[in-house]
């Protein structure tokens, strides 16, 4: 089966699933299902899962997209989940019309820092103390489409 057959969108309805697969990737920092049934009152808001144990919960607004939260539980890390979860959100937001896609990401989460490289991300600025524990988080940027100003 392939990583796209795997994913599913969810909708509101599925806000505890969202939560016990947040929590298995974040443990005490996870959402609630409150939280989660919260963010499908936002216009643009949209989430999948990943039958293997990992989400993504994505929002755009007109040719902007932002990924509010995505994580893979523990046990299906390093099998390629993260990264079928983020080319979904890719084609999700392109489709949607958005020509760039945000995100935050804790300054000493190097693994998360390092996966988002390699898919394209730069950072764009810092927000300190950000986190509930204090840490900062980096504001990471990819370009969806290419710069059509960039010589050929």
């Amino acid at each position: 089966m392939s990583g796209a057959a795997r994913l599913r969108q969810v909708t509101a309805w599925d806000a505890a699933l969202l939560a016990t697969l947040h929590a298995g990737a974040f443990g005490a920092d996870a959402w609630s299902e409150t939280v989660f049934a919260a963010q499908f009152a936002l216009p643009g808001v949209f989430a999948l899962v990943h039958e293997a144990g990992g989400l993504v919960l994505a929002r755009v607004a007109a040719d902007e997209a932002e990924i509010l939260t995505i994580g893979v539980v523990e046990a299906a890390r390093g099998q390629g989940v993260g990264a079928a979860l983020l080319r979904a959100t890719f084609d999700a937001v392109i489709a949607a019309g958005a020509v760039v896609l945000f995100l935050e990401v804790g300054v000493r989460n190097a693994a998360a820092r390092r996966f988002y490289a390699r898919a394209g991300f730069i950072q764009v600025g810092r927000r300190r103390g950000y986190y509930a524990n204090g840490e900062d988080a980096l504001v990471l940027r990819a370009d969806l489409v290419p710069d059509s100003t960039a010589p050929p």
